[in-house]
């Protein structure tokens, strides 16, 4: 099937560029599982943007490279700092019920910004976005949204028995969950937005999909991924035994949360901690800081969780900020308008990716990309808070309005050679992917956690190596499943991941090893050429 413009993934990116190409080309999005199964639905806290008298553009920037510990590349922070309050106001006209105080939009302040100016649908805000943007998608005649289609490979010139050189994008394979069989979709132009590596993870509040599909399709066609270091760990999960993966949002923390140790800290229990790790910023530090404090303590007093605290404040201000929050944990019987609330690190946030230009142009002709999968500069070494949605709107409409003004120079898709399952038999191994998948994200966890050492990268890379072969192994003699993809995905992930920072000899945001604890006086992109 034959499309102008492919779009892997459905969450904000991905709906962006189609909404924005719809008026006058035919776009397919694919969704890997439900079109609401990405990280967009799951965002808490809300959209970075300046729009209060008090603060200015110039502060945004500034708080976004101190975040990134300057290894942003600033005319990203300036490109999509700019373009903030436009794509709010296009959010706005499409119907996203943002929170309003005094006939204007309300603005709550996050870890890491000097001002207010988060924009927020109460603690949901992903959710909103998610389904204003769907419902303008579904609405389009010229867009079509199609669920339950997980992209296997980039379709390139191999594919089409052309000669190498160009190397150009002309689709993707995907298997199609719902007929079991293996789709060619062919397009002029392929746009990433499938999402960040989460799952390469133990504890992770991504969701289930976010398995780094998109950055190991394009690293395998032959693009360059950047700064896979850079993991973020979002300091404030919740502890629970039962429920893996609820964040509880940097708000919490914004409007005055503290951080203290628990009970079983013993002579230091209830006591704050923040002050001996960054004095002047206390619980609104950025996040790395914040989750390698928290990460020090645990380790330190042998804890399982620190608290986080907003009982201090009124009931009814903390039920009116945060209500899904508060409904959440009352029903797994913490009232947090009146105690602590658990809370453990959890990776959060994959900065580096695809790595692309300011119009989303990846190095392969023919491909884009936007949001998690991609590395376009603005997060750096660290994401500042809330700035996550706000590059999806700014890059995915890029990188369709860079298709729309160079439509002429994209040629047709030649004929391709249709997916080969004749060599292939079901597998009855299932048991292979499970154990695999489960040993990938545990030894991440352990050795490329928040904090690093090069002998715990090296025993993971060793992993790695041995896992590989019996993963391509695998894939090369049994018929594909999403769960096999995945895992054939998350191998490459973790390969990216941790040759990335062995690159690395220095402590720099997000990447933290014990072995070079010194920041080096220059800041470089970490950048692996296949």
């Amino acid at each position: 099937m034959t499309h102008d413009v492919i779009i892997v993934g459905s969450g904000a990116a991905g709906l962006t560029a189609a909404i924005s190409l719809a008026e006058t080309h035919k776009v397919l999005v694919l969704a890997k599982g439900e079109l609401t199964g990405g990280s967009t639905s799951w965002a808490q806290g809300g959209i970075a943007a300046v729009l209060d008298a008090g603060d200015t553009f110039a502060n945004h920037i500034d708080d976004t490279m101190v975040a990134g510990a300057g290894l942003n590349r600033k005319e990203t922070v300036e490109f999509v700092v700019e373009n903030a309050p436009a794509a709010i106001e296009r959010l706005v006209d499409m119907g996203v019920p943002f929170n309003e105080e005094h006939d204007a939009l309300h603005l709550t302040r996050e870890g890491g910004h000097s001002h207010r100016r988060i924009v927020h649908v109460d603690d949901a805000t992903g959710w909103a976005v998610q389904e204003a943007l769907q419902n303008t998608a579904a609405a389009h005649p010229n867009i079509t949204l199609k669920p339950h289609m997980v992209a296997i490979d980039l379709i390139v010139d191999r594919h089409a028995e052309l000669p190498d050189g160009s190397n150009n994008v002309w689709g993707v394979y995907a298997l199609n969950n719902d007929t079991g069989h293996v789709e060619t979709l062919t397009s002029r132009a392929t746009i990433m937005a499938s999402g960040g590596a989460g799952r390469t993870y133990l504890f992770s509040t991504a969701p289930r999909g976010a398995t780094g599909d998109g950055i190991a399709m394009a690293w395998r066609a032959g693009a360059r991924v950047s700064n896979m270091e850079m993991m973020q760990f979002h300091p404030t999960c919740l502890y629970n035994l039962d429920v893996k993966n609820f964040l509880i949002t940097e708000a919490v923390r914004g409007e005055g949360g503290h951080l203290k140790l628990p009970a079983d800290a013993g002579d230091e229990a209830g006591e704050r901690f923040m002050q001996r790790f960054d004095p002047e910023r206390m619980e609104l530090a950025p996040r790395d800081i914040v989750a390698r404090a928290i990460d020090h303590e645990i380790k330190r007093l042998g804890l399982d969780y620190v608290h986080l605290d907003i009982s201090h404040r009124d009931p009814e201000f903390v039920k009116h900020h945060f209500p899904n929050i508060y409904d959440k944990l009352l029903g797994l019987g913490i009232d947090m308008t009146k105690e602590p609330i658990p809370v453990v690190p959890a990776q959060h946030y994959t900065c580096g990716g695809i790595l692309i230009d300011l119009h989303g142009r990846t190095d392969l002709p023919g491909l884009y990309a936007a949001g998690e999968a991609s590395e376009s500069g603005l997060h750096g070494a660290n994401r500042l808070a809330s700035n996550s949605l706000l590059e999806c709107f700014v890059f995915g409409d890029a990188a369709a309005r860079d298709i729309a003004a160079h439509w002429e120079d994209l040629p047709e898709p030649p004929a391709i050679l249709p997916w080969d399952e004749s060599r292939v038999t079901d597998s009855d191994e299932e048991v292979v992917i499970k154990q695999t998948w489960t040993e990938i994200r545990r030894f991440m966890w352990n050795y490329v956690g928040i904090v690093r050492t090069t002998k715990r990268l090296e025993r993971a890379q060793h992993r790695i190596d041995l896992l590989r072969g019996e993963v391509q192994e695998y894939y090369g003699n049994f018929r594909v499943t999403q769960d096999l993809i995945e895992l054939r995905n998350l191998i490459e992930v973790a390969d990216l991941i941790v040759r990335s920072s062995l690159a690395r000899k220095e402590s720099r945001g997000l990447h933290y090893i014990t072995d070079f604890p010194e920041l080096l006086p220059e800041a470089v992109d970490t950048v692996l050429v296949p």
